[in-house]
């Protein structure tokens, strides 16, 4: 999952991006509406976490520009001006769910979960490949029914491919899957991290294999 978070409190948005990363999740961090509209045009989000007061404008007023730009990835409005007018008006404008600070990340994850369920957001709950069975959503890989444990980033890895199985996924969409884009990332570091995810799907049966393309990205193929 990758998620955009709108916040100019930078510690809040740091422990968040913490917290996040400890569940598996990307999250890409701007304080300014303007890098926001730019990150949504580069990259494609599961959902936004879009505050309410930022340097440069009120946050609601991001969700028409970016439904006008035919951009209809659900938007969580995080606020500590939870009054319930304003959730009215922050609903009304075309905003998916409204969160007062402070808030625990398991609700703000729950509430994530919650609009990627509705219909018109549905995702694809479980992706089969080989003898596995993955669950995108809640990052969960199970083997014949017993849970494979991986490291987070090799656990993303695995799932972008397998989102793809059969077809070469360009390094660079690999990349995008597993890092920010503040994070620097070192030249092999992606092939370090394919290298001892093939292995553990050799050692576990898990009936799939990643060929390397050369020069251009990976294939997960069944077996």
């Amino acid at each position: 999952m990758r998620l955009l978070l709108i916040e100019d409190e930078r510690e809040l948005a740091t422990a968040l991006s913490v917290a996040l990363s400890k569940l598996g999740i990307v999250t890409d961090h701007t304080m300014h509406l303007a890098d926001a509209f730019e990150l949504t045009r580069q990259n494609a989000y599961d959902a936004i976490l879009l505050d309410r007061r930022l340097p440069d404008g009120e946050g609601l007023t991001f969700i028409p520009t970016l439904r006008r730009a035919g951009n209809d990835t659900p938007i969580i409005v995080l606020t500590a001006r939870n009054e319930a007018l304003e959730r009215v008006e922050g609903l009304d404008i075309g905003a998916d769910d409204y969160l007062g600070k402070p808030f625990l990340v398991e609700e703000l994850m729950a509430r994530v979960r919650a609009v990627l369920r509705r219909p018109s957001n549905l995702t694809e709950q479980r992706i089969v490949a080989g003898r596995m069975v993955i669950d995108p959503l809640h990052l969960n890989v199970a083997i014949d029914a017993a849970p494979l444990d991986l490291p987070r980033r090799e656990l993303l890895v695995l799932v972008a491919l397998a989102k793809r199985k059969g077809k070469t996924v360009l390094r660079s969409t690999l990349e995008t899957a597993v890092y920010n884009y503040e994070d620097e990332i070192q030249s092999n570091a992606l092939d370090a991290h394919i290298s001892r995810l093939r292995k553990r799907l050799l050692d576990a049966a898990a009936g799939v294999a990643i060929h390397n393309i050369r020069g251009v990205g990976y294939l997960l193929k069944e077996e």
